[in-house]
């Protein structure tokens, strides 16, 4: 079998134990994926004790009542897996993944800067998975034996949860896809029992007698849930590479929605409910640990070990994708072993942050609406170009020289770049968060959360108007295929 090369320009056959193939887009006779298995996947990449938390703020931070988090609750995934799922359509169109489709719209050296913010940002999000999946494994040893955190036994923590998302990610596509099938109906059959249990368990007068908070909170909190959805937005076609071109782009859409909504709805609902006995959830330094106190142990400890699969698979799949934008970046190394990089920065971050940091759920918050305002700039243009584009030239993605029909000018698509960055800048303007205030974060747009969507907006308005430029004619032979006409409408 053919190994995979430092840049992934060599195709190997993507149906083994171990995935080999790296940013190459895969052959049409390898695209043996179903749009049914994204469900399972988006499930997974949900499974996180960490939407608890969210829902208790709601409730506790931003004064809603159960039927405005309800909204919330339904809103945000709707919104953001939605968008996941339109960008995933690329995917398919292309075969190959995300930051490397993005090569086509800012050129090959232009995507090097959205690039390396979206990797740096992962990296935030690998460290934020890591610290709940030790504080799950801190809980479970509580609860069973007795045994206290400490520095040493954080340490160790740390390095299991990393070691093991290491190894799923760096086994790749089918692995991901084995794990998160199972963890969807392990997962689902806990939350089962858990929702009884709270039905049985609830001063439910105490829930619905909550007055109603402002309109401008409950926007800020879609927005607020919704970001962790953004941050999956540029992973979507990694994950929608395998399916043939004839998948359908409405399937792939809901499939996506579906699958992420059936965890977040009645997570945060669960969140917002627990927020009732324990007001100090959303606030507290471990955001695991409660679980313990509001279930029996019979109950509280295999939902924690389901949860942290699950939490496991989050990152795993983060780190999937981390893998394939650290090979667009010019890191030569398969992409098994560039998310070693990814994974060494998640020991060290997680450990400050369990360790040092006095506020776990602030700095969450403060990453997430960061997270999703950095994002946006890039969803914007990726989208509008995905409008215009049907075709993607797949030697051309690889070609990282001057020949490549990607180059542009200099390696730039000066529209896209353009566009990107002042839409970066004006996202900035209006976020606010613990550490940081852009000047214009007390106007409405700011006071409701709303910077990401302005990034998105400006992007993809600027990069509609601004002059496009067409690529370089193909080089003889490229592998540019077509999507059939009329899936759009399937």
């Amino acid at each position: 079998m053919p190994a995979e090369t430092a840049d992934g320009a060599i195709a190997a056959p993507a149906e083994t134990a171990v995935e080999t193939r790296g940013l190459e887009p895969v052959p049409d006779g390898e695209r043996t994926g179903r749009v049914r298995e994204l469900v399972p996947t988006w499930v997974a990449a949900n499974i996180s004790v960490l939407l608890l938390t969210m829902g208790a703020g709601l409730v506790i931070l931003n004064g809603l009542n159960i039927w405005q988090v309800l909204v919330v609750a339904v809103a945000a995934p709707v919104i953001s897996y939605g968008i996941v799922g339109l960008i995933s359509i690329a995917g398919k169109r292309g075969g190959a993944p995300g930051m490397a489709l993005s090569r086509a719209v800012f050129g090959q050296r232009g995507n090097l800067f959205p690039g390396a913010l979206i990797w740096v940002a992962r990296w935030g999000w690998e460290t934020i998975n890591a610290v709940s999946g030790a504080y799950a494994v801190l809980t479970v040893l509580d609860l069973l034996f007795g045994i206290g955190s400490s520095t040493p036994l954080i340490v160790v923590t740390l390095l299991f949860f990393v070691g093991c998302t290491f190894v799923v990610s760096g086994l790749g596509i089918n692995a991901l896809r084995v794990c998160s099938t199972w963890s969807t109906y392990l997962f689902g059959g806990f939350s089962v029992l858990v929702l009884g249990y709270l039905l049985f368990n609830t001063d439910w007068s105490a829930v619905f007698d909550k007055p109603a908070g402002s309109t401008a909170m409950m926007i800020a909190g879609i927005g607020t849930i919704a970001a962790g959805g953004i941050s999956w937005v540029p992973s979507g076609p990694d994950f929608t590479r395998y399916l043939p071109r004839t998948a359908s782009s409405r399937g792939m859409v809901g499939a996506t929605i579906g699958g992420a909504g059936v965890v977040v709805l009645p997570m945060v609902l669960m969140g917002a409910v627990m927020a009732v006995g324990t007001p100090d959830l959303a606030t507290a330094q471990d955001p695991v640990s409660f679980i313990g106190e509001l279930l029996p142990t019979w109950l509280a400890v295999p939902y924690l070990l389901i949860a942290l699969i699950g939490m496991l698979l989050i990152n795993s799949m983060s780190m999937y994708s981390a893998g394939f934008t650290a090979q667009t970046l010019g890191i030569k190394v398969p992409r098994a072993w560039a998310v070693s990089v990814n994974a060494i920065i998640s020991l060290v971050f997680g450990f400050l942050l369990m360790v040092v940091a006095t506020s776990f759920f602030g700095s969450f918050i403060s990453f997430l609406t960061l997270l999703a305002v950095a994002f946006s700039a890039w969803i914007g243009v990726f989208g509008v170009d995905m409008l215009r584009r049907r075709t993607y030239d797949g030697p051309a993605l690889l070609d990282t020289t001057r020949t490549s029909a990607y180059w542009y000018r200099g390696g730039f698509a000066w529209q896209a770049m353009t566009a990107w960055a002042l839409a970066l800048v004006t996202g900035l303007l209006f976020t606010k968060v613990d550490w940081f205030s852009g000047p214009l974060a007390s106007t409405w747009i700011g006071q409701n959360g709303l910077g990401w969507v302005t990034g998105i907006v400006t992007s993809g308005v600027l990069y509609a108007v601004l002059p496009r430029t067409a690529p370089a004619e193909p080089a003889r032979g490229a592998a540019e295929q077509r999507e059939p006409a009329g899936t759009l409408s399937n």
